[in-house]
């Protein structure tokens, strides 16, 4: 084998979908949880950007995702990306969710 030319695994990034069990954005919300990594995309029903959120909660080591097409958390996640894993709890205010 030739081992003059790099492998495909030393400069490939490639994203795949995060894995997890699928759960609703109401039953995560005011409960502490471990936000492992999140992705932003397109939504496929509307203009607005789809947040899928991978995290894991103090239950077990399990991993979920959760979907959400709120602006204010899409902004929050890419503001703190670098921090990633981090503890949050997700919360309504009035009319919109937020990381707390």
């Amino acid at each position: 084998m030739d081992n003059n030319h790099p492998r495909f695994s030393d400069f490939g990034n490639e994203e795949f979908p995060l894995e997890g069990k699928k759960r609703k954005f109401e039953d995560i919300l005011n409960i502490e949880i471990l936000v492992t990594a999140f992705r932003v995309a397109e939504s496929k029903y509307n203009e607005r950007k789809c947040l899928t959120i991978q995290f894991e909660n103090s239950d077990s080591d399990a991993k979920y995702i959760v979907f959400s097409g709120s602006s204010i958390l899409v902004k929050q996640m890419g503001r703190y990306k670098d921090k990633l894993p981090f503890y949050t709890t997700i919360i309504k205010r009035e009319k919109f969710y937020t990381l707390s």
